[in-house]
C-alpha cells in the first residue's frame, strides 16, 4: 500500500512488487535478484508487544529471551501499557527483566498512556523520523529501531544501516573497495528512496547466497537483525525454510523455531 511515498510491505506481493520497481530504477540489483531471487517477507506483531518483545530480546541468547518473553505473556495478558505501569519492578525482575529493561518497558508504556507515543502511526510516518523517535526512547537503539520499523511495521524505507549483512552484501554485490561503514551506507540508498527496506530485504537474501557461495565466515555483528526473539502467541510469517539464526548477521532476520533451539548458547546484538 502507498500512502504519500511512504510503502508499506504488508503481503509478499507489495515486497514483489517494490523489489521489480528497485530493479527497474537501478540496473546493478538485476544480478543480486537474479542470484538471490526473490526475498521473502515476514512480519511480526507490531504495538507494544512487537516492540517490547524485541527489548526483551537485547543482549540475550534467543533461548533466554524466549522464556522471559513467555513468562511476561503469562502475566500479562494481554500485554497492554497500564497493566504494565502498575506492575511492581520486583515483580518484574522475579519475571527475568534487568533493571534497565524495567524501565526502558516502563518508560515506553508511560509515553504511551501519556499519547505522546502511538507505535502504530510510525507505519505512515518518513522511515528517518520515526527511527529518531524511536531511538529517542530511553533503552532503544537504532538496532531495536531498525528491528520494528522492518518486520513490526512493514515499513518500505526503514534503512538498518549499522547491520553489517547488509553492509557486507553490498560491498560484495556491488563490488565495493570496502564495506561501507554506517556513516557510508545512507549516500549509498539515497536512490532507493522509498524503498530502501525492500533493498535491505533483498540484500540479506543476496547475503545468504554469497556466504554459502564462497564459504566466508560472517563478520562479528552488533546489529544483525538475525536473532530476534519470537513475539507471543504469534509464529512468524513463515515462506521458506531459513538458515540456523545467530548473532552474527544473516540473511534470515526471524528465526524459526528449530533455529531457536539450536542456538542456546548465542549471544545477541546489542541496541
Amino acid at each position: 500500500m502507498q500512502n504519500n511515498a511512504i510503502y508499506r510491505l504488508d503481503t509478499q506481493d507489495d515486497l514483489e512488487h517494490a523489489v521489480k520497481k528497485l530493479a527497474r530504477r537501478d540496473p546493478r540489483l538485476r544480478p543480486i535478484i537474479a542470484q538471490a531471487g526473490m526475498p521473502q517477507l515476514r512480519r511480526r506483531p507490531a504495538g507494544l508487544p512487537g516492540l517490547a518483545a524485541i527489548v526483551v530480546g537485547q543482549q540475550l541468547s534467543i533461548a533466554s529471551a524466549s522464556a522471559i518473553w513467555s513468562r511476561l505473556e503469562i502475566a500479562f495478558d494481554p500485554f497492554h501499557h497500564d497493566a504494565l505501569l502498575r506492575s511492581r519492578a520486583d515483580r518484574l525482575a522475579r519475571l527475568g527483566l534487568s533493571a534497565a529493561k524495567i524501565k526502558t518497558l516502563k518508560h515506553i508504556a508511560q509515553e504511551i498512556a501519556d499519547k505522546r507515543l502511538d507505535l502504530d502511526a510510525l507505519a505512515d510516518a518518513d522511515a528517518d523520523e520515526a527511527h529518531r523517535i524511536l531511538t529517542s526512547l530511553h533503552g532503544v537503539g537504532p538496532w531495536t529501531a531498525d528491528i520494528y520499523l522492518l518486520f513490526c511495521l512493514g515499513h518500505g524505507d526503514a534503512w538498518p544501516v549499522g547491520d553489517l549483512a547488509v553492509q557486507e552484501a553490498m560491498r560484495i554485490g556491488l563490488d565495493l573497495p570496502s564495506r561501507p561503514t554506517a556513516k557510508e551506507m545512507n549516500p549509498l540508498a539515497e536512490d532507493w528512496r522509498p524503498f530502501r527496506g525492500v533493498a535491505a530485504h533483498l540484500w540479506w537474501a543476496y547475503y545468504k547466497v554469497a556466504r554459502k557461495r564462497d564459504g566466508a565466515p560472517a563478520p562479528e555483528s552488533r546489529a544483525s537483525a538475525g536473532s530476534i526473539p519470537p513475539t507471543p502467541n504469534t509464529r512468524p510469517t513463515r515462506l521458506t525454510p531459513s538458515s540456523r539464526a545467530q548473532p552474527e548477521p544473516v540473511s534470515d532476520p526471524v528465526p524459526t523455531a528449530t533455529a531457536r533451539r539450536t542456538t542456546n548458547a548465542r549471544r545477541r546484538p546489542q541496541t
